[in-house]
């Protein structure tokens, strides 16, 4: 990997460094991109609720905001912040643990700078089933 900046926003949350170089790994190589910067925040609501209302427009708490830096095919570069109380809040609603929850937000983000998009059902549930590759690849599922 080129550089991957992890940052911890949170006041008490944490994911694992090396859980999520890990992740990030299996991602790029999955995808069959290369990596040139991604900044991972781990933030709480309030940090990734600011982003969304200032850059989305969206006055409400979300999962993973994520932010290409560029558009080149097959290259990596952007910023994705994770709020971490939002995985706290719902893990058990999906059967999984914070790790997992917080952890399928990364994915999320990330299948996001690959190039991938969520508004169609179908998209929807193409990315879910890559998440769930991606978390059993680092034996989270």
């Amino acid at each position: 990997m080129e550089e991957l900046e992890i940052v911890y926003a949170h006041p008490s949350r944490r994911l694992p460094r090396r859980l999520i170089r890990r992740l990030v790994q299996a991602v790029l190589e999955g995808e069959r991109v290369r990596l040139r910067y991604l900044s991972l925040v781990l933030a709480d609501h309030a940090v990734v609720r600011e982003l969304n209302r200032t850059y989305l427009g969206h006055d409400y708490n979300t999962d993973v905001l994520s932010f290409p830096l560029t558009e080149t095919p097959g290259v990596v570069e952007g910023e994705i912040y994770v709020d971490l109380d939002t995985a706290a809040e719902r893990h058990a609603e999906f059967g999984a643990t914070f790790t997992q929850e917080a952890c399928r937000y990364v994915v999320h983000g990330l299948l996001h700078l690959v190039g991938y998009n969520d508004a169609a059902p179908e998209d929807r549930k193409r990315m879910h089933q890559l998440e769930d590759r991606y978390l059993q690849a680092v034996g989270l599922l």
